[in-house]
Order: C-alpha cells, then structure tokens, then sequence
C-alpha cells in the first residue's frame, strides 16, 4: 500500500534509504561509482539509545543500522492513510521527515507502536520524537488516539525544555 521498496522520489539519484543513511549517518565510505549514493560505512549516533553504532554494508550487518518510519506505516494505515492517493502513501513512506536512521534491535522493538504505546529508551530524545510523530501526522491529515494524544501531550509537557 505504500509503494515497492525504496524509491528515488527527491530524484536526485539515490534511493530513499541510502540519503538517509548519507544524512544520519558520519560517513566513512561511499561505494565507489555510485556518486556517493550508496553508503558502505559509517557511524550512527543512535538518537533512540543515545550509543555510537558502527554501520557496515553487507549481509549480516546491515541490519545493526534500519531506517525507522518514525509514524510506522501500520499506524498510519489506521489512522487514515487509507484515504491517501497511491501517490501520497509513496510520499509518505519515503518522507525523510518521517525516516530515521536507528538502532536496528530497538526499532525491532518499536513495531508500530504509536507515542501511547512506545517512546525511545534515550528519553533525552523523546521531546524530538513525539514532535516529529505530530508534524508527520499533520502533515499527511492523519489522527491520534485519544491514549497518543495524551502520552504526546505529557512529553511535550513534561520533557521538552
């Protein structure tokens, strides 16, 4: 419902997945010939644990490093992405707003909780998380539970300075 994969819908080149990687990410090395699209190495300071994580392309070790849909695509199915055009659902998941580079095990942990139901153990980065759930949401017109709306309220309230 949300497209085939990562596309290129900034046309600059490179797939979604590898800009934010470039971005996220202190780059190490591109893969050569690839006009610096294709990562191969890295550095992540994890905005959800707060570590430093090593990201090595490859089978295996990729996934140490995932690229978090930071409204999960679940959620937003049910919270009204089903009236969004096949245009829109595509934009939506590739939205770098919406994307964050993260530890690989706890997004894993997320699945597609919403800010009532899952909250990054680095609370240092909840007022930024809960932030960025709110400004996707609004931005594609998809609502919260009355439970999100409160958990959101009370970070917003209680952790941002």
């Amino acid at each position: 419902m949300f497209g085939s994969g990562w596309g290129d819908t900034d046309r600059n080149g490179c797939d979604t997945r590898n800009d934010i990687l470039a971005r996220d990410l202190d780059v190490h090395e591109f893969k050569p010939g690839t006009h610096n699209c294709v990562v191969l190495t890295g550095t992540l300071l994890d905005p959800y644990t707060g570590k430093a994580l090593e990201f090595l392309r490859g089978q295996g070790t990729s996934t140490a490093v995932q690229i978090d849909h930071v409204v999960a695509l679940s959620d937003a199915w049910q919270k009204g992405a089903q009236q969004l055009s096949a245009q829109e659902r595509i934009e939506l998941s590739n939205d770098p707003l919406n994307l964050l580079a993260v530890d690989g095990p706890t997004n894993a942990s997320k699945g597609d909780g919403d800010a009532a139901t899952w909250l990054p153990p680095n609370r240092g980065f909840w007022c930024a998380y809960v932030t960025r759930q709110i400004e996707v949401k609004h931005k594609y017109k998809l609502w919260m539970t009355k439970a999100e709306r409160t958990a959101s309220i009370r970070v917003l309230t209680n952790d941002c300075t």
